[in-house]
């Protein structure tokens, strides 16, 4: 496995606010940064893929990447959490993952695409440069929370890897180690966790593959080193710990997809109108906290969790009953 060696900046180094409010400017400044090259190649062409017709944030909407809302705190993001691969209740992540091992850490690229191979996690995310968008995410059973997310657009690394005309979906697998996962010796899930999206879906500007929350690096029981976030989805298709991407011409299977279909569809969009066969979805508690309380009060859940403006249109047609 190759590796390039990168000067380590600060947890909290980010991409100025002046950058990151404007994506015209950041794009700019992604152009003008010289990108070092998955494992010695030369930067992506100028013909490479570019973003989906919907890959584009209509000007004059509300900033997708930035909300006024009150944040979740950090104590309790990082204490109240699903990652199964340890444990199944809601503090088990905090309490069990500190076996869990991000560094070294690599990730295999493999499918249809020019570049492929397995690469260091170094290699993989020094070259971008990493920004801060303040996300919803809502756990399909009910709870969102508010989170200053750290990363880069998945959609930079897909157009890095250069992926061919038959790449129509992205598949995302889970590491699985019992050594360091103690939730694996028991059959929650059918393991490795896997995850998918289609390609415009994992092209669009909002989907972040995130390094960091609040200014610092990924804790363990949130992903650590590398995990998904896609902001108009149910939290887990963010899938956590990434150690294996893959473009797919056909739908990948996904875990919990697998696990209950009638219950968890593949596209898994927040939709209000479609209950989760055992509750309703139309409202949600936020994760935010008043005073010593861990949740607010609870608010009414909205269209694609608030970023319909943004995504409507890669639905365009669909049945979302019917593919949700």
């Amino acid at each position: 496995m190759s590796r390039i060696e990168y000067p380590v900046p600060p947890s909290s180094e980010i991409t100025a606010e002046s950058v990151y409010l404007d994506r015209r400017r950041l794009l700019g400044t992604l152009a003008a940064t010289p990108l070092l090259a998955l494992a010695g190649c030369a930067r992506a062409d100028e013909d490479a893929p570019a973003a989906t017709p919907a890959g584009t944030v209509a000007a004059g909407l509300e900033d997708p990447f930035r909300t006024g809302e009150e944040l979740t705190k950090f104590a309790d993001a990082t204490s109240y959490n699903n990652f199964y691969e340890f444990g199944t209740g809601k503090a088990d992540p905090a309490r069990y993952a500190r076996s869990l091992r991000p560094s070294p850490w690599s990730v295999e690229i493999a499918g249809h695409a020019e570049v492929t191979g397995r690469f260091a996690f170094e290699d993989l995310v020094k070259p971008h440069p990493r920004e801060e968008r303040i996300y919803r995410l809502r756990c399909v059973e009910g709870w969102s929370m508010v989170i200053p997310w750290l990363g880069f657009p998945l959609a930079d690394l897909l157009q890095r890897c250069k992926p061919t005309s038959q790449a129509k979906y992205v598949a995302f697998t889970t590491l699985a180690d019992p050594e360091q996962m103690p939730g694996l010796r028991y059959r929650a899930l059918d393991w490795p966790y896997v995850e998918g999206l289609r390609m415009d879906e994992a092209m669009h500007p909002l989907t972040l593959l995130a390094t960091g929350m609040y200014g610092r690096d990924l804790p363990n029981q949130n992903g650590a080193p590398l995990r998904l976030v896609v902001p108009w989805k149910y939290g887990f298709k963010s899938i956590k710990s990434i150690v294996r991407i893959e473009l797919l011409e056909a739908e990948p299977p996904t875990s919990w997809n697998r696990a209950q279909a009638s219950e968890y569809g593949f596209y898994s969009n927040v939709n209000p109108e479609v209950d989760h066969p055992r509750w309703s979805q139309k409202s949600e508690r936020r994760l935010a906290g008043a005073g010593s309380r861990l949740f607010a009060n609870r608010i009414p859940t909205r269209m694609f969790n608030g970023y319909a403006e943004q995504v409507a249109s890669l639905y365009a047609g669909m049945d979302l009953r019917k593919h949700f």
